[in-house]
């Protein structure tokens, strides 16, 4: 169809099947509507390439006021898609800066909420830290005063005591003397007492020992009297005798060594 002036498609850029297909539908229809019209088996081959040229151009200028359209119809949604997108935008910027510029209020407003309850609290803990101060110096000078009439009376009773525990001391010391003094008499009369004991023991077991000897004197070697009546003294004279008689053995027994 190059003697028309019609250069044809780039083959570089294939069109789409679906195209394609309403194409060759669109050219069987006016070919059918040739066929009901007038019978193409009898046209020549230039009248035939004539009608097939003229198909094929208002085949191509259909295409392209359909692609026309399809760009005038993506420009118009591309360009109304922008606009929206844009509105969009500028609608959350809008409403991003107004969330910040409340959130940036409020937060003042917690700041100078939460700095006036730091300054009252800070008040509060001062006059309840100087009332406690206050109260504590109170409380200390009150058990000062306390401890110290406390001391003093602790003194005066001590000193009370160490004069009473003199006092007591002085006399339990003169007692002691005077016990001692009594303990000193009594025993003295009890050693005397003694003494005097012992000198009767004496005289009554020297007695008794005088006696045994009188009594052994007067009795034979068969406890029977020696005599008809009893000698008085003769265990001293039979203790003399008895003596004389060992001096007189020793005598003679130092001479014989």
């Amino acid at each position: 169809l190059s003697w028309v002036g019609f250069k044809g498609e780039d083959e570089s850029k294939p069109a789409p099947s679906q195209n394609a297909l309403e194409r060759i539908r669109e050219l069987e229809s006016q070919l059918n509507d040739l066929r009901s019209r007038r019978d193409i088996t009898g046209l020549s081959r230039e009248e035939f390439e004539i009608l097939a040229t003229e198909t094929a151009m208002s085949i191509i200028k259909s295409a392209q006021q359909r692609e026309a359209k399809a760009n005038t119809a993506v420009s118009r949604i591309v360009n109304e898609t922008n606009r929206a997108a844009k509105e969009k935008l500028d609608s959350a910027e809008s409403k991003a800066k107004s969330i910040l510029s409340s959130a940036e209020s409020r937060g003042r407003k917690y700041i100078s909420a939460a700095e006036d309850d730091a300054a009252e609290l800070i008040i509060n803990a001062e006059g309840k830290a100087d009332e406690i101060l206050n109260k504590s110096a109170r409380e200390a000078a009150h058990l000062t005063t306390a401890a110290r009439r406390d001391a003093q009376k602790l003194i005066e009773d001590a000193s009370k005591n160490i004069i009473d525990y003199r006092s007591w001391l002085s006399s339990a010391i003169s007692e002691a003397e005077r016990l001692h003094r009594t303990q000193n008499a009594s025993l003295n009369a009890a050693e005397h007492a003694i003494q005097e004991s012992r000198q009767k023991l004496k005289h009554a077991f020297d007695r008794l020992s005088q006696l045994q000897m009188d009594i052994n004197a007067n009795l034979d070697g068969q406890n029977r009297p020696t005599g008809k009546t009893y000698v008085p003294g003769a265990g001293k004279k039979a203790a003399a005798a008895a003596a004389r008689k060992q001096k007189t053995a020793n005598s003679k027994n130092k001479k014989k060594k």
